[in-house]
């Protein structure tokens, strides 16, 4: 999935070693880490990008992409597949850059990923949660067909605090499943 999106303003593309610079420009900011899991810290260091762009962090498959804006790597969207009985369920996860929020970006890139990686992964699901603190991140949700299933109370401890988890899906009828 190498296509233009958002007007042709955000390029989604594989990850690549020389991204480690914007990387770090982009994710080395506390705003962005507080919406996302412990995985993507803050302070965000050279030694976590590299460990990133290496795979040690998550499995950069063929459904994890860099938004590209400008030629630098701002954001990141991907899908965790669940496995045996869950095989046809996947978590999506998405981060941009501050200096790119409200603008619809993250809106218009959902817009096109969700249903590319439903279709090419076979997904009946695909679901997403969000930091009660984090209404953008719903609203991007919400306007891409996703519906609010409920609230995961206290679930996620950061920052030194409980926080409720929003849970989002998205939902595709199959054919016949054997």
């Amino acid at each position: 999935m190498r296509e233009l999106l958002a007007g042709g303003r955000v390029q989604l593309r594989p990850w690549q070693p020389g991204d480690v610079d914007t990387l770090l420009a982009h994710a080395n900011d506390a705003a962005v880490s507080r919406g996302l899991s412990t995985r993507f810290p803050y302070p965000y260091t050279r030694a976590d990008a590299l460990a990133f762009l290496a795979g040690e962090v998550i499995e950069l498959d063929r459904s994890m992409f860099a938004l590209v804006i400008d030629g630098q790597a701002c954001g990141g969207i991907g899908v965790s597949q669940g496995r045996n009985e869950r095989r046809y369920s996947a978590a999506l996860g998405y981060w941009l850059g501050q200096r790119h929020w409200g603008q619809g970006l993250m809106t218009e890139v959902v817009a096109a990923y969700a249903p590319w990686v439903m279709e090419e992964l076979g997904l009946a699901r695909l679901s997403a949660q969000v930091m009660a603190s984090n209404p953008r991140s719903a609203r991007v949700l919400l306007k891409n067909g996703f519906s609010e299933e409920g609230t995961e109370r206290q679930s996620v401890f950061k920052d030194g605090q409980l926080h409720d988890m929003r849970c989002f899906a998205r939902l595709r009828t199959l054919p016949p499943l054997a």
